[in-house]
């Protein structure tokens, strides 16, 4: 007589969910093109077996029952989990929000015209320095608090608000300090090549000096990548190449902010440099479009930032998906031209705005962003051996992410297999401190 196998002690169960999307269909790393973006993985009434904060297995409820038992167990009936939501481009490092430069330029100022009189970037540059490393560390926390909250539990942080070498070493310290205490994943970016601060502004050469030299040797062990705000009235293209060298030299990855105000070729030369991402894109050009569709730097659509400016320039996303892009989804949560942290608003935008189908988005969102960062082996997806880092939606179907808009649809955000935020009364019991993320980038 054949003997039953008993079952094997996890940490926990997540039972019972409406609807439980993997993204399991496929392999667990790479970000995913094509046809590929169609393959959600969904298991109806699924379930989620954690153990050490890692994924066991996923699978139907009754299944998971018969193999796992668990110390404790959440019944997500009714409710529909995702990947937790990897934002892979924003700006948390600030102080002061700039509201008043929100109603200037619905009164019809433009962006660059506000930047030129002294606010935009410079404005929160401003704001930053005169910052203690206490009171910048304060506002970094709430912040990174404000993405679990919408159901995120991976993001980039860039700096690029202090625009000196003093103040970009604080910013990344803070960035650094916080990140190891809090439960989300940070993988922090340094943007001195953000805007020329107004000491150097008619001394570009020399910023451009300051930022290869002096900054880079103090910021490199302090994040994980180097980002440049290319454009032709910002950082040109002889400049932005001179710095993404110089960080490259220096053990840095690259992203890059491109093609987003005017054309500058700056998706070419993502792919020429190598660079991880290549963010924005409203102005891409055909020729940037095929050279990222054969690369691996993937496309970063952030159509929060277009529906605040009001701008009704979006970036030729359902191209660039035929073409066989790896695009990602992202918030560019910053003071001044996108203040959310919303990646399910951002998904409704990349519906109407971007064309973009559910499963595209969701993917997106997850495991390509992921992939943009050098996290994907290790999330952005419920593949086994992944952390447990996933969002329950209360929503009727996966379908309804991006249908559902103006509202948080998060119920319960968890990270590392531990219930960290819970948005409705009915899982606050179940609410457990955060276990502190092992391995943290720039930790």
């Amino acid at each position: 007589m054949a003997t039953v196998a008993a079952p094997e002690p996890v940490d926990r169960l997540f039972l019972h969910c409406r609807e439980l999307v993997t993204l399991a269909d496929g392999p667990a790393a790479g970000a995913r093109r094509g046809k590929a973006l169609l393959e959600l993985g969904i298991v109806p009434d699924g379930a989620v077996a954690v153990r050490d904060g890692r994924i066991v297995a996923v699978g139907a409820t009754a299944d998971l029952r018969r193999r796992f038992r668990a110390g404790e167990e959440l019944d997500l009936s009714g409710f529909v989990v995702l990947p937790g939501f990897v934002d892979c481009h924003t700006h948390p490092v600030f102080t002061a929000t700039r509201e008043h430069e929100f109603h200037q330029r619905c009164s019809g100022a433009d962006y660059m015209a506000i930047a030129a009189a002294g606010g935009g970037i410079l404005s929160s540059m401003r704001a930053v320095r005169q910052a203690t490393a206490g009171e910048l560390a304060q506002a970094v926390r709430r912040h990174l608090d404000g993405f679990l909250v919408q159901g995120t539990t991976t993001i980039e942080a860039k700096s690029g608000y202090g625009l000196s070498t003093e103040a970009e070493v604080k910013s990344l310290r803070v960035l650094r300090d916080v990140s190891r205490e809090h439960a989300l994943t940070v993988s922090p970016t340094f943007l001195g090549a953000h805007e020329f601060p107004p000491e150097y502004r008619d001394d570009r050469e020399g910023y451009v000096r300051l930022v290869v030299g002096e900054m880079l040797s103090r910021v490199k062990e302090l994040c994980d990548s180097c980002d440049v705000f290319a454009e032709p009235k910002v950082f040109d293209r002889v400049q932005t190449v001179r710095i993404l060298s110089a960080a490259r030299s220096e053990g840095l990855r690259l992203r890059l902010h491109a093609d987003e105000i005017e054309p500058m070729g700056g998706a070419e030369l993502a792919v020429e440099m190598g660079a991880d991402s290549a963010d924005h894109l409203q102005r891409i050009s055909e020729a940037g479009q095929e050279r990222l569709a054969q690369s691996q730097t993937v496309a970063v659509f952030l159509p929060g930032t277009s529906f605040l400016l009001g701008k009704n320039v979006h970036p030729p996303a359902r191209a660039m998906l035929e073409r066989g892009c790896a695009v990602a989804l992202a918030t560019d949560f910053n003071p001044g031209t996108c203040f959310s942290q919303s990646m399910p608003a951002v998904i409704t935008l990349a519906c109407v705005n971007l064309k973009m189908g559910i499963a595209e988005c969701i993917h997106a969102a997850t495991l390509n962003a992921a992939a943009s960062l050098h996290l994907d082996r290790d999330l952005g997806s419920l593949h086994p051996g992944k952390r447990a880092d996933f969002v329950v939606l209360d929503l009727p179907s996966h379908e309804a992410l991006g249908y559902a808009f103006a509202g948080n649809p998060v119920a319960l955000t968890v990270k590392d297999g531990v219930p960290v935020v819970a948005n409705i009364a009915e899982f606050e019991p179940d609410l457990a401190p955060a276990t502190e993320p092992e391995d943290a980038p720039g930790a």
